[in-house]
């Protein structure tokens, strides 16, 4: 069943038929809905979506690269919130969003092959294959929690004050006994001169703890897991297992769903939060504030994040559709501690306790 056979049927061109389903605003009410008709008695579907992608220079699709595998984009509370907003940007574009990931086999690479008319960057390393790829395309660019550069419109979130807030937190509240759960990613032996591979928000995050300790003349226990809740859960029972007067009285997370993990090990193990142990998130994830005790975390705007990435990158594909440039910008949403009821301050009695 072709696109001719309808035209014949119908009696008019084929671009008339061709029209109907791409330029209805060409078409009479009536004559397109003769078309549609006779398209639909002789099971006719409308033209080929990637020959008209082809004939126009457009895929209609914008991709959103990913470092985890796509299962996180439909798991993790923060993700699926930033996925909502990209969409809710998207709608009114008639854009369709593509998710693909950051790791490529031998032969597929989906920032070299799946069509896509631009895309997001989320919180890849910036020697990234993928973003190699994408540059080597041309393809209009944002990057979200990404190192920022000169030549993509970047947008983050001010990671280093937030953590530095946070850690700024445990020092006002008393506590010198401190741990950080991070992420794996950074140069744990020297926070200060991480690894470029890592994530910029894992060398950011732990810059701004070690920055307010630093000053406080505090040196933290790091304590590097998997971005889990299992994973920090199994780590930090060591952590926590010594004895009161040597165990932290405080502990930093890289996230909401690492302090999960932390919390979990500390209800197991029989220790009080926040009195014998006080902990902060960073994230501000909607379940946060639903935990027990709710969670003292560093809050950040994720929709406003994915909103303004979408609506950057949607302005540079019409503008390179127009043949003209758009002048990248670096944006910082701002963050904040939400102080709630997993920090109190430091045990008077911890040192008393065996």
């Amino acid at each position: 069943m072709t696109l001719q056979t309808v035209a014949d049927r119908v009696g008019v061109s084929r671009m008339t038929v061709s029209n109907a389903f791409s330029r209805p605003d060409q078409l009479s009410e009536e004559l397109r809905k003769k078309i549609l008709a006779a398209a639909d008695e002789l099971g006719y579907a409308g033209p080929d979506p990637s020959g008209r992608a082809l004939a126009k220079g457009r895929t209609g699709a914008v991709g959103v690269i990913l470092t985890d595998s796509l299962e996180y984009a439909f798991t993790d509370q923060l993700a699926t919130d930033l996925m909502a907003a990209i969409s809710t940007e998207l709608a009114p574009t008639g854009l369709a969003l593509t998710l693909l990931t950051a790791t490529s086999g031998e032969t597929w690479i989906p920032a070299r092959d799946v069509p896509l008319d631009g895309a997001l960057v989320f919180s890849c390393s910036n020697l990234s294959q993928s973003v190699d790829w994408l540059r080597r395309r041309r393809l209009p660019m944002v990057f979200v929690d990404q190192e920022p550069v000169d030549d993509v419109t970047c947008i983050n979130i001010d990671e280093f004050g937030g953590a530095r807030a946070a850690a700024q937190h445990m020092i006002d509240l008393g506590h010198d006994r401190i741990a950080i759960v991070a992420s794996t990613g950074p140069n744990l032996r020297s926070p200060t001169e991480p690894d470029p591979e890592s994530k910029y928000t894992n060398r950011e995050r732990m810059k701004g703890w070690i920055a307010a300790l630093e000053a406080a003349g505090i040196t933290p226990v790091i304590v590097p897991v998997e971005h889990s809740i299992q994973s920090a859960a199994a780590a930090t029972v060591e952590l926590l297992s010594g004895p009161a007067v040597t165990r932290p009285t405080a502990i930093l997370c890289y996230s909401d769903t690492l302090a999960v993990g932390v919390m979990q090990t500390a209800r197991r193990l029989g220790i009080s939060i926040p009195h014998e142990l006080s902990i902060v998130g960073f994230d501000d994830a909607r379940f946060a504030k639903e935990l027990d005790p709710p969670l003292t975390t560093v809050h950040q705007d994720v929709v406003a994040k994915g909103t303004e990435a979408t609506a950057a990158l949607t302005d540079a594909i019409a503008a390179k559709a127009a043949g003209e440039t758009v002048t990248p910008r670096q944006i910082v949403l701002p963050t904040y501690l939400v102080v709630r009821e997993s920090t109190a301050p430091a045990p008077v009695a911890a040192t008393a306790r065996t």
